[in-house]
């Protein structure tokens, strides 16, 4: 099974790979597929709670996600998120939620949306062995804040903010930053400022490893943004299979005569 300590030693030696999933049968397919960290996104919140943003999601929410998730993992690095509000308020809640997505629901690292205010946090967490990854650039917890979701970092003073938050964090013992939504060039400084990995998601390539959602990547989002990459086209898959099935069952075609069973010893009921 892999560690923090697997991921840290990949920096800047193998590429990283990192994908989302929210369930026991799509994470076992990811696990299978040698990918190195499996986050659980608060984004389920848009994939699969059918919300508009991530700020809906709940621990609760998140527990179950990530226990669905972890009970089907063996080899990849599962990682949970904290949702909107559950940490950052007051450091013992936030270690509580912290603590419950570990103890109780199976992850074996939690991640931040970092600012100035996570990094004692980050520091107080890894004291007490839980792993921290740390997040920056584009935070989507800010929604409200941006008002949308913009390209962060993009001139001097916010970029010299998000490498002395990076530098910060890494401080207290964050053991990799995904850094979302930023210019390329800016990436590319963040990752050789540190030693632990950066991981990028519309961030470049010069990134130690990417990250994607997976709905984006296997293709069952009806959108993606533009930094993402479908590898695949599941969508039209399903839609093709439900077609035919309701075609199949409304024509009587299924079920026929192999998908039922006779048992001819029956008496007559009626």
């Amino acid at each position: 099974m892999s560690t923090v300590r697997d991921l840290q030693a990949k920096a800047g030696e193998e590429p990283i790979t990192m994908l989302t999933a929210y369930d026991a049968p799509t994470a076992s397919l990811v696990d299978e597929a040698d990918v190195d960290v499996i986050l659980v996104g608060d984004s389920v919140g848009n994939t699969s709670l059918g919300y508009e943003t991530t700020l809906p999601v709940t621990v609760d929410d998140m527990a179950r996600h990530v226990g669905a998730v972890s009970r089907a993992t063996d080899e990849a690095l599962v990682v949970a998120d904290m949702p909107f509000l559950s940490f950052g308020v007051d450091q013992p809640s936030s270690i509580e939620n912290a603590g419950r997505l570990i103890k109780d629901a199976g992850a074996e690292a939690v991640k931040l949306e970092c600012g100035p205010h996570t990094v004692d946090l980050t520091e107080r967490l890894v004291q007490l062995g839980i792993p921290v990854m740390s997040h920056l650039g584009l935070t989507p917890q800010h929604v409200n804040q941006y008002g949308g979701y913009p390209r962060q970092g993009t001139d001097q003073d916010a970029a010299e903010r998000i490498l002395e938050l990076a530098v910060a964090h890494e401080e207290a013992g964050a053991f990799s930053l995904v850094l979302e939504h930023v210019p390329s060039n800016l990436a590319a400084e963040v990752t050789e400022a540190l030693e632990t990995p950066t991981i990028g998601i519309g961030a470049g390539p010069d990134c130690d490893g990417q990250v994607l959602v997976v709905d984006d990547v296997i293709g069952l989002s009806d959108w993606s943004p533009s930094f993402s990459k479908q590898f695949g086209d599941v969508r039209s898959e399903i839609e093709t299979a439900v077609s035919e099935y309701v075609t199949a069952v409304e024509t009587g075609t299924f079920p026929a005569e192999e998908h039922s069973h006779e048992q001819d010893d029956l008496e007559k009921l009626y």
